[in-house]
């Protein structure tokens, strides 16, 4: 079927969509999970980071209040004190006295003429406060290594401070960021930023990193810790192994499910369906010619269905797939609401046959009676003759329960006919079952006929039955003057086929019927098309 081709031409477009999607998705979502990791790690290490910061402004602290005792006393009788003191306890480059500016004793040099502002080799800070830290390039002792120092003034202009080596706080970021290339930062107050790491990272075009920083509540300390994209690349990595397997599977079931879905979708009966909805069917009438009356007596209903771009698809195709995807009740529904526009605009006589097949699961369901009733309810003004075709496309498994429906409808003035008669298994059975009015034979077995002189077996047979059983025939597919007049000369009395007229629309047929309705015709002679 084309139309259903061509969706199936795109099938495999949302098969691979569907696919990659949860690959997509798992590219995305792993690098804002890898993102996610990596700041976790950043507040971390950057939590860890203040918190050695704080504990050793604690331990600078401590010492400053250990030093309190000593700014009344003599350089000479504490120097020895401070030394012990700077030597014993971890972190700390000196300690020292106060004057003022000045320093008036040290652990590193002991009586000392120099200022504060000299040892730290900068402008000493404007704070307001009695106490304030301060990160440092260097010292003037040791001027190319960090440092901080603490310092207290006391009430009477005294004071003291404490320097604490930044190698500490350098190797301790070195520990924690070397195998990860993190770089980290400190600063304490308004001083110099205390470093490790590299200073300039390789910039990714898609993974760049941001600083994160951190402040410490109870000292004026801030931290920052930078993540080098190739780390934000590791994790996107590492997350991408764990989760691909996972998404190849559901890739792989997104796939099948889409497929499925494609199946459903694209399947005849949602194609019929749609048709129906859309109006695509209609219904083609091939005229009947009765021999006893030499004129049309009726027509069977043929459902067709065109495609919007003219392509008209096979009767026997969209039946056989309506009936095996379970929607050819509604089908026929469809079929009798068109006949009934249709046969509205008719201008026939009273007695007028009509017949259209009927499968196996609609004469099954529980509706038949009532949506055969609707239909002859709906085009009772025309005073038709209604025949029900039973077709062997199917086997009808309920045959009482349907023969009981069938007897009603002929009460109601309906005839039954048997349509394509020798071409299944259950013919003979069906004779024997159901109340039947008319046979049909069909094509393959006219088709068989040679000669008026030669003799059709099992034709000869089919015919001979019917009228022992008292049944009219009709033989299907007459194409050929010679078949039409074997045909009558055994007393066949309906005949359907090329030979007298093909089938048409409605409006075509009312006007083939104005012209040709009443026209006997003859054997051995061509007719009107």
């Amino acid at each position: 079927m084309p139309l259903r081709k061509k969706r199936r031409d795109f099938g495999w477009l949302y098969i691979v969509c569907a696919g990659l999607l949860p690959l997509v998705l798992g590219i995305v979502c792993t690098a804002i999970e890898a993102r996610h990791m990596v700041r976790q790690q950043q507040v971390a290490t950057a939590t860890i980071l203040l918190a050695q910061a704080e504990k050793m402004s604690d331990n600078a602290w401590n010492m400053i209040a250990e030093l309190g005792q000593y700014p009344s006393r003599p350089c000479s009788n504490i120097e020895q004190h401070l030394q012990r003191i700077g030597t014993l306890n971890a972190y700390f480059r000196s300690v020292g006295i106060l004057q003022g500016d000045n320093i008036t004793c040290s652990s590193a040099y002991g009586i000392s003429d120099g200022t504060l502002e000299a040892m730290m080799m900068r402008p000493l800070p404007i704070t307001g406060k009695a106490s304030w830290s301060l990160s440092l390039p260097g010292t003037s002792g040791v001027p190319h290594r960090p440092a901080v120092i603490f310092v207290r003034q006391l009430p009477d202009s005294s004071g003291v401070w404490a320097v604490i080596d930044g190698q500490y706080l350098m190797d301790f970021m070195h520990a924690m960021g070397e195998s990860r290339g993190y770089q980290m930062s400190l600063q304490f107050g308004e001083g110099a930023i205390i470093a490790s790491g590299k200073s300039e990272a390789p910039v990714e075009r898609y993974m760049q990193s941001t600083p994160f920083q951190r402040e410490s509540q109870r000292y004026p300390i801030r931290v920052s810790v930078i993540v080098p994209p190739a780390e934000l690349i590791a994790a996107w990595r590492q997350a991408l192994f764990i989760f691909l397997p996972m998404a190849s599977i559901f890739s792989i079931m997104l796939m099948i499910l889409t497929a499925n879905w494609l199946r459903r979708r694209i399947s005849w009966a949602d194609e019929i369906r749609r048709a129906m909805r859309n109006r695509q069917f209609s219904v083609h009438y091939q005229p009947v010619y009765n021999n006893t009356l030499a004129r049309c007596s009726g027509a069977e209903a043929l459902l067709r269905w065109q495609l919007p771009n003219g392509e008209m698809v096979r009767p026997d195709i969209f039946i056989t797939h309506a009936e095996s995807e379970g929607v050819i009740v509604d089908l026929t529904r469809h079929l009798l609401e068109l006949m009934s526009e249709d046969i509205a605009s008719w201008p026939v006589m009273p007695g007028f046959h009509l017949g259209f097949n009927l499968a196996a699961d609609h004469l099954q369901h529980a509706d038949f009676t009532q949506d055969i009733m609707q239909f002859a309810q709906a085009i009772r003004d025309k005073q038709m003759l209604i025949t029900l075709e039973l077709t062997e496309r199917s086997l009808i498994k309920d045959g009482e329960a349907v023969a009981r429906k069938l007897r009603f409808l002929q009460a109601q003035g309906m005839k039954v006919a048997i349509d394509d008669f020798g071409t299944g298994h259950c013919s003979l059975s069906y004779l024997m079952t159901f109340p039947l009015d008319y046979l049909k034979i069909d094509r393959g077995f006219i088709n068989a006929i040679e000669g008026l002189e030669i003799e059709t077996p099992v034709l000869d047979a089919i015919i001979n039955l019917c009228h022992k059983l008292k049944l009219e025939v009709l033989g299907e597919g007459v194409e050929t003057a010679l078949q039409l007049t074997y045909l009558q000369q055994r007393q066949v009395t309906f005949i359907q086929g090329y030979y007298y007229a093909r089938p048409v629309a409605s409006q075509t047929f009312l006007r083939w019927m104005e012209e040709h309705g009443t026209q006997p015709l003859s054997g051995m002679t061509s007719a009107p098309h």
